[in-house]
């Protein structure tokens, strides 16, 4: 009799008929030896119960996510098409329900494991993808990714959350995670083809979504000129629609259009990356920004009207630059927003405008500053528009205003020291109190105190 022995598991995911087979030998000194495992598929009664019966979907044998791959160093994702590892942060703009709509995608320093079979573990990066819509907080989602031996990276789900109006966290629809709701789903293949197909979300009931490979070798305009090996893909939703999304290497997810709504990639670094300083043409333009700010908290309209003739100069200057276009036609929109709230004399919509001209500056300095020194200047910046809006008692604004610095604070806190980090921390759960007393003073007070602790440590 052979001293290899051979072991074979079935283990079943919780509310899946379907079974995933691994297999495992051992060889004569007793070392394991792993062969590979099936991914577990939703069956064709599930999709029934989900209501998704009817979708058109590809037949098993077209897929190319059913084998699992080995996860040796899963963290290392350095995939062209979709480079999580390398791409420190990312913006999208575009437009949902025909309103402004503006993404930040971070990579966070934290990972997580998810035992997406039992006795399967996998160490994921953790993204932190913030959205909003017309300004305003509107999702956060922190998503679970990580790439296998060969090339191909997986989804391994994501926590959601999704924002109401008032500022407050309306649901979590959305979220799921490998081995409790169902199984990875892979994301990008490693080398794609024409014809392929896979699920980059795959359990029903809660997401679905299945991407037929259309096109590869494709040029697109990018931020800073012609990127050429693009994929592009056609996904079926849930819902039986169909959309086209497009990745590119070095940016990852380059552009999507579903329903009239569309996000297209704006920058990226480090692939939009420029070597050197910050340009004194843009320097002086987040300066313009923040005197016009300083003006508007004032009242003193003629002083605003001059910074904002100012910055229009100073635009015009830059503008002649070579500017990614789409931060460009955000930019625009700011100061043309700030000097009609100036004009009117409106105090809440033109320090809102001064901030956003701001914020589009900070999105061309991640051009030449660390993604960590951007982000603590956007906090500051949130700090800013949370003295707006409590000086004109709109809570909502609040809400939204303090949830977007808790979640802002998670991409720079690594870089700050203990008492550093202590001392915001604490000032934000003290502005959380004051906004659950519905205390307008102490807010004020608060976000007050937040921005000399932040000018202290820039010292």
């Amino acid at each position: 009799m052979s001293r290899a022995s051979v072991l074979v598991v079935l283990l079943v995911f919780a509310g899946s008929a379907t079974a995933l087979l691994a297999y495992a030998t051992r060889d004569s000194s007793g070392s394991s030896i792993a062969s590979p495992v099936t991914i577990p598929q939703p069956t064709a009664a599930q999709l029934e119960a989900a209501y998704l019966g009817k979708l058109p979907v590809a037949p098993e044998s077209e897929r190319v996510d059913v084998v699992a791959p080995v996860f040796s160093d899963p963290t290392t994702i350095t995939n062209p098409l979709f480079p999580i590892s390398d791409l420190h942060s990312a913006i999208l703009t575009g437009s949902v329900d025909g309103k402004a709509f503006h993404t930040e995608t971070t990579l966070l320093p934290d990972t997580r494991i998810f035992e997406w079979a039992e006795g399967q573990q996998v160490e994921t990066l953790t993204s932190q993808y913030a959205a909003y819509l017309d300004g305003r907080i509107e999702e956060v989602a922190l998503d679970y990714y990580a790439q296998a031996d060969d090339g191909s990276v997986w989804y391994f789900g994501e926590d959601v959350f999704n924002y109401d109006e008032n500022g407050a966290v309306a649901d979590t629809e959305g979220t799921w995670h490998a081995g409790m709701d169902g199984p990875p789903a892979l994301i990008m293949p490693a080398a794609p083809h024409v014809g392929d197909v896979h699920r980059p979300e795959n359990v029903p009931g809660f997401v679905f979504e299945e991407v037929t490979v259309k096109t590869t070798g494709k040029t697109v305009d990018g931020p800073r000129g012609l990127v050429r090996g693009a994929l592009v893909s056609r996904e079926l939703h849930q819902d039986g629609t169909y959309s086209d999304k497009v990745f590119t290497p070095g940016y990852g997810e380059f552009y999507s259009a579903h329903g009239g709504d569309v996000e297209a990639l704006a920058l990226a670094v480090p692939t939009d990356a420029l070597d050197g300083p910050v340009p004194a043409a843009l320097e002086a333009l987040s300066g313009g920004a923040d005197a016009a700010f300083v003006a508007i908290s004032a009242n003193n309209w003629k002083a605003a009207s001059a910074r904002v003739g100012t910055l229009e100069d100073r635009w015009r200057t830059y503008r002649s630059q070579q500017v990614p276009p789409r931060i460009a036609a955000e930019m625009s929109l700011a100061i043309t927003a700030l000097e009609r709230a100036v004009t009117a004399r409106d105090q809440a919509r033109a320090g809102t405008a001064a901030i956003d001209v701001a914020q589009s500056a900070l999105d061309l300095e991640l051009r030449h500053r660390p993604q960590a020194e951007i982000d603590r200047t956007r906090f500051e910046l949130w700090v800013r528009q949370l003295l707006v809006d409590a000086t004109a008692r709109d809570l909502a604004g609040i809400r939204g205003d303090l949830a977007t610095l808790e979640w802002i604070r998670d991409r720079f806190a690594t870089t700050l020291d203990p008492v550093e980090l202590t001392r915001v921390d604490t000032q934000l759960v003290g502005l959380r109190g004051a906004l659950n007393d519905r205390d307008l003073g102490g807010i004020s007070a608060g976000a007050a105190r937040l921005r000399a602790t932040l000018a202290a440590m820039s010292v």
